[in-house]
């Protein structure tokens, strides 16, 4: 029974979200995703480059996807707990200028 519940659980899909970043805003293609295995990606459709920060609000881990280049893209493959995220450009001051966003991983049911 035990090992049938974790080959469940590593079957599990993940779940997906794109940032989309441009001059200065980010938008997500969802504003939540199941807790669990997920894949975030950052599509620069702007002219500068852009990065990707998120942390757990209340969390010290920050997860990156490095600078991305206009017209290309960034992939970050990990797993998350529940929880509001914070993200965020933390280039120049893209943050101040507005690329920042909020993403609610929920609990898997």
């Amino acid at each position: 029974m035990i090992v049938e519940t974790f080959t469940a659980l590593a079957l599990v899909a993940p779940a997906r979200v794109q940032v989309g970043a441009d001059e200065f805003r980010y938008a997500l293609s969802r504003l939540s995703i199941p807790a669990g295995p997920a894949i975030v990606q950052l599509a620069n459709y702007g002219e500068d480059e852009h990065d990707l920060r998120l942390r757990r609000a209340g969390g010290t881990r920050t997860y990156a996807i490095g600078k991305v280049r206009p017209g290309r893209l960034g992939e970050l493959e990990t797993r998350f707990l529940p929880g509001r995220f914070a993200l965020w450009c933390s280039l120049a001051d893209h943050r101040a200028r507005g690329m920042s966003a909020s993403l609610l991983v929920k609990p898997r049911r």
